[in-house]
């Protein structure tokens, strides 16, 4: 079996029978595995969305022993990513929009964390790039807890062109860097539509991409320690982000 034709997990299945069942082919649970809330709320989605799933010995997921498939497995078509210009078309409910920017992250657990922050934080987008960057696969899926299903994914040939895309449609560029002008804390993100870039594991935002950022801002390191997980940082200014929107939300009232 090829692990990227399969989800993997009980909450994952749950998420893409949930929000995007289209997806779903067929689902195998472990005859191992004991009816619990989850399998039996697995099984009445299936059967609402017209899912055939089906009851398997244990030896089938043998291939799948290296990851927690908690005895569910579903075999699924391939993420549909949304066309860039597509989005840049469309309306948004808020007055300001807020994306993340993936540039050359390939650990694909840290990109599956940074989708699920995003779209707990009410962001309107995450764009990866096609090349040096780890794709939607079973991995990022199960790491996002389903939450691919519930902002769009936007895969592009050129980070470089959708950045001067963004600046022309009224985005300020918001780059992520250990050696950045600004604490990520100093900017006040209430006032416009940006798109926040954040770089690979071990080369950060790409030379090309800082030069044109608006903002080059850190995480304050309070010791001579390296740079925090980029899955972790991403969810510290994700997340200033939303708390300074709240506080402005709250003083206009």
């Amino acid at each position: 079996m090829n692990l990227n034709n399969y989800i993997y997990g009980r909450n994952s299945v749950i998420e893409a029978l949930s929000k995007n069942s289209n997806r779903v082919n067929k689902i195998l649970i472990s005859k191992n595995t004991s009816n619990d809330a989850k399998i039996n709320e697995i099984i009445t989605l299936a059967k609402q969305n017209g899912v055939v799933f089906s009851f398997v010995p244990k030896e089938k997921f043998q291939d799948f022993s290296h990851v927690p498939h908690q005895g569910v497995l579903a075999a699924v078509s391939p993420v549909e990513y949304m066309d860039f210009y597509e989005f840049l078309s469309q309306k948004h409910n808020d007055k300001y929009k807020k994306i993340v920017i993936l540039d050359g992250v390939e650990d694909p657990h840290n990109t599956g964390a940074i989708i699920r922050t995003a779209a707990c934080a009410g962001y309107d987008a995450v764009i990866i790039p096609s090349r040096r960057n780890a794709q939607v696969n079973s991995t990022v899926e199960k790491t996002s807890a389903g939450a691919i299903n519930h902002i769009p994914i936007i895969l592009v040939n050129s980070l470089s062109n959708v950045i001067d895309k963004l600046k022309d449609n009224d985005y300020w560029i918001i780059a992520a860097d250990a050696h950045g002008k600004d604490n990520y804390f100093d900017v006040d993100y209430t006032n416009m539509n940006f798109a926040l870039i954040m770089g690979g594991e071990e080369t950060g935002v790409s030379k090309n991409n800082l030069k044109k950022s608006d903002f080059v801002v850190k995480i304050p390191m309070l010791r001579n320690f390296n740079s925090l997980n980029v899955s972790n940082a991403a969810a510290a200014i994700i997340y200033e982000s939303i708390r300074q929107m709240i506080q402005s939300k709250n003083h206009s009232v």
